[in-house]
């Protein structure tokens, strides 16, 4: 009897031990990761000679960093379309709006270096403006610009996901919706009279904290930070998704109704998924201009906007380092298509993502996996 008792009692039960971030061979992965980022990249292209076959050349450094930042967009896609079921078809939109508060930044450090040596940006000495309009009061401070990256697609997001989502609206009339915010960003950044350089955008910057941004050495710090931070972000979400908030999130994606009937209200979790990813995309934005060197609003086109979710699904979604990868896939090969047959891209884009929907609904990771598994048998 005293055995018994002994055997229910609740101090007896022992809750099992939290598994680890990442396992061994995933942390093996990341530190393999961290050092070719930060020492092995910046080695090859700044130590190794020009003429060696191991040199690696600044074109494939502005390549490889555009296409981390892209990465980071695609994590922050399968955020809320892998683990939380929210399909965003104008996530471009919030990648474009960390780009232009960075770009605002980088046009005032040009100072009186434009063509018209004026302490105005040249579009704006073109158009006649006498002063700078009122949003770009904060744009010469460098700390206020990185809040700012942060504020901006943070804020957009949480008051647009508020109404969204507390209206319930979810599904292919959610994708339309963003959709429709996108375009209609874009078609008012088009506009000359709102000081955003119209379709021209923002382009010749010449410094970042008074530092020349055209040198070696900046274009690699560049690029280790943006490495840096897709590595951070990757981490970040691999914590979240393994937290009781990331189960909550799963759980919405599977079967929201249940989650209701169970006590939870999905509002909150959603909303603050979707605010998160929007300023992942900021971030990556931000990012992105000053190593491609342009910001226009081309990059709110919907098209810009539906190659993000192409890139979740040929990874893998809800995998993490499936969109990562796919992000990697997919514009490596519009890289070298759009040199060799510029006239097929779209085609193979689109033929790309009916492959994947039709015959990897799993992604590349996906099929990795199968592979392993028949292997294993």
């Amino acid at each position: 009897m005293t055995h018994s008792s002994r055997t229910s009692s609740p101090s007896s039960f022992t809750l099992p031990a939290p598994a680890p971030l990442l396992s061994g061979a995933g942390w093996g992965a990341f530190l393999l990761a961290l050092i070719v980022v930060c020492a092995v990249a910046p080695a090859l292209n700044l130590l190794v000679p020009v003429d060696s076959a191991l040199h690696l050349s600044d074109y494939a450094v502005a390549l490889i960093g555009k296409i981390m930042c892209y990465a980071i967009v695609a994590l922050a896609m399968d955020l809320i379309w892998g683990y939380t079921g929210i399909l965003s078809l104008g996530h471009g939109l919030f990648f474009a709006l960390g780009g232009y508060v960075m770009g605002m930044y980088l046009m005032r450090q040009i100072g009186r270096d434009g063509n018209y040596k004026s302490d105005l940006p040249d579009f704006m000495v073109f158009l006649d403006w006498k002063a700078l309009p009122w949003h770009w009061a904060l744009s010469d401070s460098f700390v206020a610009t990185l809040l700012l990256i942060v504020l901006v697609p943070g804020l957009v997001a949480l008051v647009f996901g508020f109404f969204a989502f507390r209206s319930r609206i979810k599904g292919v009339y959610f994708s339309i919706i963003t959709q429709a915010m996108t375009f209609a960003a874009m078609l008012l950044f088009f506009r000359n009279e709102t000081g955003f350089g119209g379709n021209n955008g923002f382009t010749d910057f010449k410094r970042i904290l008074g530092l020349p941004i055209a040198t070696p050495s900046m274009r690699m710090t560049l690029f280790v930070l943006t490495g840096l931070t897709l590595l951070g972000f990757f981490l970040m979400a691999r914590w979240l998704i393994r937290s009781k908030f990331g189960r909550v999130l799963q759980a919405i994606r599977d079967a929201e109704s249940r989650v209701m009937f169970s006590g939870y209200n999905p509002l909150p979790y959603k909303l603050t998924i979707w605010t998160l990813s929007a300023v992942m995309c900021g971030v990556a934005g931000a990012l992105y201009v000053p190593q491609v060197g342009i910001i226009n609003p081309s990059e709110m086109s919907t098209a810009a906007s539906i190659e993000m979710a192409v890139w979740a699904a040929v990874g893998g979604r809800a995998t993490l380092i499936g969109p990562v990868i796919g992000a990697f896939i997919v514009n490596g090969a519009k890289s070298w298509l759009t040199v060799t047959a510029p006239e097929f891209w779209l085609y193979f884009l689109g033929a790309l993502f009916i492959a994947v929907t039709l015959y990897l609904p799993h992604g590349v990771v996906g099929l990795v996996k199968k592979i392993r598994e028949g292997g294993g048998k």
